[in-house]
């Protein structure tokens, strides 16, 4: 994994927080309340891979879930903690690689997350490893969301993933539905 996520956490730039503008929320609240929808709280169990600071764990464990994050950068978990508390949730987080995921990160997860790590510096062995990983931790008839930009370089923006290399990645899983995120301008001039 690389170390620019250390260096940004540890100079505190992190522009894919932007993620959470509202716009954005709205439409990851409508993914969660799809997933929700006929049930009532508590929903079962998540796994945020690649937490980061919490946004989308906590917003989980807010609607009902049970959550677990795991993120390799110590900072970010310390944020994820922090932001936990300041909304009254709990949300279990755990020091590791979503290519290795530690053996307390434990299995039978109705719903797995990944907003950011897949599509951005994972080489193509790192993917495969991440989808075994998560795999092994989902439960029967789990659900996986991964957010991922459509292939290309922009810079230093992420490489993105196509439909063909999620699938590949993830061979036990049947991909079953892509859904656009519609970014607004002004988050796009933030990242």
């Amino acid at each position: 994994m690389s170390l620019a996520y250390r260096v940004l956490y540890a100079i505190g730039f992190t522009p894919w927080e932007q993620m959470a503008h509202p716009d954005v929320a709205k439409q990851i609240a409508d993914l969660f309340a799809r997933e929700e929808e006929g049930r009532e709280a508590p929903y079962g169990t998540a796994l945020d891979l690649g937490c980061g600071s919490g946004i989308w764990a906590v917003e989980l464990a807010r609607r009902g879930w049970q959550v677990t994050g795991v993120d390799f950068i110590p900072k970010a978990l310390r944020r994820a903690g922090a932001r936990a508390k300041d909304a009254e949730v709990e949300v279990r987080l755990l020091e590791g690689d979503v290519t290795n995921l530690p053996a307390e990160v434990g299995s039978g997860y109705k719903l797995l997350l990944d907003f950011g790590c897949f599509h951005d510096e994972l080489t193509n062995d790192q993917r495969k490893a991440e989808g075994r990983q998560a795999t092994a931790a989902a439960g029967p008839d789990a659900t996986l969301w991964l957010l991922a930009w459509k292939p290309g370089r922009r810079g230093p923006l992420p490489r993105g993933a196509s439909s063909a290399e999620i699938q590949a990645a993830f061979p036990e899983w049947k991909l079953i539905d892509e859904v656009p995120l519609r970014l607004p301008p002004k988050a796009l001039l933030d990242m």
